[in-house]
């Protein structure tokens, strides 16, 4: 039987227009030769296309094109794509989603993206000082005016998006001014990205999450990450406070992922859609320009790379039992501290690629933002049972 999983495509690979500071993709390009062109050859994309449309056991398959910057590409480029899908649609409903920082978006790109209906997730971070702390071009300079005209391109020609803010040491500090901006500018559908950037030891050229006696979570003013990184319990605060905004003004209205997501946990009533908070993952893939597959987004490293798309099948490799264990040792290397939680079924002890802490006990394997978590659904619990027993009372 076919397994529902999600391929994030990267066409591009990690080549990007702008150069964000905390981009954690753009040093990915050392992991291919220096004269390597990052474009996902026309023989390739076809492959790929045909297989995940054949792998897919639902009606309904969708396309996620990231990168890097996907735009960089051309329309054109995203025109053969159209065309290939439709090839191979074999009367599928085939529907597509971009992630673009939006500097690049024109007219042209409005008309190509509204006649398709693609979902747009466009990058931003907050207002102009914010966002640019880090999100600068290749020479430092800020990029926000660019970004802000590609969502006006956006708005122009109709096309629905959501937005995507990175929660970092700087826009962590300002959540009301960060939540209401991304309101004033029209999204209606919000995620937040907590920037969590593991620091390497010198000594040992190893992540410091390898060494013998990483910190314990009470540590803050030590923690192995970038400076740019956000505090676990900041991260914690900016989201009660804008939880308390939202769930005063605007649920029901505005929607944000990790609310949506939350909610879905406490009622029980649908199966979590964010790979953070499963209590397994695995499902989710990403698929670099030269055809090679990687567990996950997050783990595109040389160990954890599955195959290509030229030797093996898109559904083997996900299947495959190397797949599997990687996606139940999120739930099987949890450390005992977290099985005791009383808030271990609204995050599953996150993602596994943030737990480099020792637990209070000594124990290995604490999830980075563990503080800022339980602070978070500790405060909103009381409002999330009122919102769940809203939820359910239809049902009884």
């Amino acid at each position: 039987m076919k397994e529902l999983f999600h391929v994030m495509a990267k066409p591009i690979g990690p080549l990007c227009n702008i150069g964000c500071k905390y981009c954690f993709y753009l040093e990915k390009e050392k992991m291919f030769p220096k004269n390597e062109t990052f474009k996902m050859k026309e023989e390739l994309l076809e492959e790929y296309i045909k297989q995940y449309i054949d792998s897919q056991p639902t009606k309904e398959v969708i396309f996620t094109w990231q990168g890097g910057e996907p735009t960089m590409l051309g329309i054109k480029y995203f025109e053969k794509i159209i065309e290939m899908q439709q090839q191979y649609a074999k009367g599928k409903i085939v529907s597509n989603s971009i992630q673009t920082n939006g500097t690049l978006l024109n007219d042209d790109w409005g008309n190509f993206l509204k006649q398709h209906n693609f979902l747009v997730g466009l990058s931003i971070d907050g207002p102009p000082k914010l966002h640019d702390a880090y999100r600068v071009d290749k020479k430092g300079l800020p990029t926000y005016e660019k970004v802000i005209k590609g969502l006006r391109v956006l708005q122009k020609h109709e096309i629905e998006f959501n937005t995507i803010t990175v929660v970092n040491n700087i826009n962590s500090k300002k959540p009301l001014e960060v939540y209401n901006f991304l309101k004033k500018i029209g999204s209606n559908f919000i995620q937040f990205i907590p920037l969590v950037e593991r620091l390497p030891d010198v000594k040992t050229n190893q992540l410091s999450f390898d060494l013998a006696f990483p910190p314990t979570i009470n540590d803050e003013k030590n923690l192995p990450v970038t400076e740019w990184s956000v505090k676990p319990t900041q991260y914690g605060e900016f989201l009660i406070t804008v939880f308390d905004e939202w769930y005063k003004k605007d649920k029901g209205k505005v929607f944000v992922q990790i609310f949506d997501v939350t909610l879905g946990n406490w009622s029980g009533l649908q199966p979590n859609s964010l790979c953070v908070f499963s209590e397994t993952c695995g499902k989710a893939i990403a698929l670099e320009h030269d055809g090679t597959v990687y567990s996950c987004d997050h783990y595109v490293y040389p160990s954890y790379k599955l195959g290509s798309i030229t030797s093996s099948s898109l559904g083997d490799m996900i299947s495959s039992e190397r797949q599997k264990k990687f996606g139940n040792d999120k739930r099987d290397t949890l450390p005992n501290y977290c099985k005791r939680c009383d808030v271990r079924f609204a995050c599953h002890g996150e993602c596994p690629k943030h737990r480099f802490l020792r637990a209070p006990g000594g124990e290995y394997g604490l999830n980075y933002l563990c503080s800022g978590y339980k602070k978070f659904f500790h405060h909103i619990a009381p409002k999330m049972q009122t919102l769940t027993n809203e939820l359910l009372q239809p049902l009884t």
